[in-house]
């Protein structure tokens, strides 16, 4: 399908000012964005409120506009720009809600604007509470007993008749904005109330408590034709209770045997499928570890958070491909610059590597917050590591996230029983204490995999404290992402004679076909796949915040 010949004109809304729930990630997809419209010769009108990002720098588009991002701002700017379309789906919630509203009152429509990436009945059947449950249940797939309500008295019922907890999850908010887990009708009506005064459309669904269940995310990609691909799986750390923004994640999904991962896999693209969507989608799941019982928790028809770690953990450009597929392209046609047109977007990215991602919380600024998580999100960032094993991503994602350590070990009273942001902390001191991992997993519900991985991390970290290392032993421990400075300071010893790092690459294929554009990651083995500079001219090294 040939570029869409309509399309002259289109604003991009973006996600707004940096807060608690919803960070820079939304810059990056829009900016992406931004890239294709005005590559492919369209006008590119950009309105965003946040002046630090590139998003707004003048070069980025045609017309950039700092405005509140309103429906007032929003209409103003259509009637003065008269855009023949808006993408909505690159600038996080904010954007999504925005052009629904406007899409609801009539204001596109009058206006001869139509929505790029999803139709506004696909926003509403992914975002509507209630919408959504019954295309799930129309479909055939699986959701939490639940109820979608208006009201408190509707929710407070509904709790006496399914007991003790219950989520809360407010529709069309970003981060879990308004939502939580009550314990009891006291905590229900706080929370409940919240939810129903933070949504847009005054909804909250709630539902059954599963707390305990694995949390699986598919990162899934659709074009108008119908072609659909999986691009990432990944796996939360934390059971289902922690938004998936507060956990650790790791991709690609490592626990799961194959019949479980064909079988959430099946069900993300029956669901974009399902929903029409014409772009990125995320599609979390809930999965009984003890059977094959699973259900959808919910569906962003958008680029969302997981987005920007599933495009970085691959390679495979999502913000990209979804703002080529709103234009008219299909998967096929696009192709993949990383293998300089070998492969094309159509291509599933193979990984043979592991990826962590290590929230980033401001609780060392707000230092009387409340540290315990849940299901609405208090991370402010988050960093990526990227490594041949689960221990060795760990330790280089917990060096990343600049938080003053470089091992797990922390300092003082730390309980693992608590779900806050120094469990992985207190996990690692209980295995180290030798608490047993079967104890931990039924005080947790952590996969026994993630916690055998914490534990070879606690007992290397008993070898290295028991004498001086010899060359073996020191290789071993590098393997497993402990860096010189900790080495030395753990044994009390100087270490043998150094091994220089060597770096691998991330090419979306699993080195199947030759990458002209990959980026690295540092490891330590025998073979280097960095290549070596053929060129006199001279190198800059650009360092990041």
């Amino acid at each position: 399908m040939p570029l869409n010949k309509d399309i002259q004109r289109t604003l991009v809304i973006g996600s707004g000012p940096i807060v608690i729930g919803q960070a820079a990630e939304f810059d990056y997809a829009g900016t992406q964005a931004c890239e294709v419209l005005k590559e492919a010769g369209i006008t590119a009108i950009l309105v965003n409120s946040n002046p630090a990002t590139i998003m707004t720098d003048g070069h980025m588009a045609d017309h950039v506009y700092i405005e509140p991002l309103t429906l007032p701002t929003l209409r103003r700017i259509i009637e003065k720009e008269k855009p023949d379309s808006i993408l909505p789906t690159l600038g996080g919630q904010t954007g999504l809600t925005l052009a629904m509203q406007l899409a609801k009152e009539g204001f596109l429509e009058s206006h001869g604007v139509k929505l790029l990436g999803a139709k506004p009945d696909t926003i509403d059947r992914a975002e509507d509470r209630q919408r959504f449950k019954d295309t799930m249940e129309e479909i055939g797939e699986p959701v939490i007993p639940s109820v979608v309500s208006e009201t408190l008295e509707g929710a407070l019922a509904f709790a006496e008749k399914i007991g003790y907890p219950i989520i809360v999850r407010p529709a069309f908010t970003l981060g879990g904005s308004g939502g939580g887990i009550a314990a009891d009708e006291a905590e229900l009506r706080e929370i409940a109330e919240r939810g129903l005064r933070m949504s847009p459309i005054h909804q909250i669904l709630v539902e059954q408590c599963i707390a305990g269940w694995k949390e699986i995310e598919f990162e899934v990609m659709r074009d108008a034709a119908g072609n659909c691909i999986t691009i990432c799986s990944m796996e939360n750390f934390d059971p289902v209770g922690v938004h998936t923004g507060d956990s650790i994640v790791i991709a690609p999904a490592v626990t799961l045997a194959d019949k479980e991962y064909q079988m959430l896999r099946s069900a993300a693209l029956k669901i974009i499928d399902s929903l029409g969507i014409e772009g990125g989608c995320n599609c979390q799941f809930a999965l009984n570890p003890d059977s094959f019982e699973y259900a959808v928790i919910e569906v962003n028809p958008r680029v969302s958070r997981s987005s920007a770690l599933a495009s970085k953990a691959t390679g495979y450009p999502i913000a990209k491909v979804a703002a080529k597929i709103a234009i008219g392209y299909t998967l096929p046609e696009i192709p993949n610059a990383v293998t300089g047109g070998k492969t094309c977007a159509c291509f599933e990215p193979a990984l043979d590597y592991v990826v962590v991602k290590l929230p980033k919380w401001p609780f060392d600024k707000f230092v009387y917050a409340k540290r315990t998580l849940g299901t609405q999100m208090k991370a402010t960032g988050e960093v990526m590591a990227i490594a041949p094993s689960l221990e060795m991503a760990l330790m280089k994602a917990i060096r990343g996230a600049e938080i003053g350590v470089d091992t797990l070990a922390r300092a003082g009273q730390l309980d693992y029983h608590k779900m806050d942001d120094m469990r992985l902390f207190a996990v690692y001191q209980a295995l180290k204490d030798g608490v047993s991992i079967e104890e931990i997993y039924q005080a947790t519900r952590i996969d026994r995999f993630f916690l055998s991985a914490i534990g070879r991390l606690a007992s290397a970290e008993k070898e290295i404290a028991a004498g001086p290392l010899d060359e073996q032993t020191y290789l071993k421990m590098k393997r497993l992402g402990f860096t010189d400075k900790a080495l030395a300071r753990i044994s009390g010893h100087a270490l043998p004679a150094h091994r220089s790092a060597v770096y691998k690459m991330v090419d979306t294929c699993g080195a199947e076909f030759r990458a002209l554009t990959p980026y690295f990651y540092s490891t330590y083995d025998d073979v280097c796949e960095s290549r070596e500079r053929k060129t006199d001219k001279p190198c800059v090294v650009v360092l990041g915040s």
